[in-house]
């Protein structure tokens, strides 16, 4: 599954994406070098993907409602080029 990543304004989240026919959220997220990892969080619908992506910080939105949620299982999907990771915890 290859989910296409829309770049967006936040200080945490370097860019987001959706696959509404499997339910998976695909977050980027930014590292002191630029781009950094990709996760792909479970069990998403479009309803809640559209509350993200219109929210007022993506990052706020991240922290409150997907970050440390058992609802959305999470996996590493690639890592940045180069240098440090960013992992969810940190986002």
């Amino acid at each position: 599954m290859d989910i296409t990543l829309c770049p967006c304004k936040s200080s945490q989240i370097h860019a987001h994406g959706f696959d509404p026919a499997t339910g998976t959220l695909a977050l980027q997220f930014k590292s002191k070098k630029g781009p950094g990892s990709v996760y792909y969080y479970q069990n998403f619908s479009q309803e809640k993907y559209d509350a993200f992506r219109n929210s007022e910080s993506l990052g706020r939105y991240f922290g409150q409602h997907i970050k440390d949620n058992t609802d959305f299982p999470y996996r590493k999907i690639e890592a940045e080029q180069k240098g440090d990771d960013a992992p969810a915890e940190q986002a």
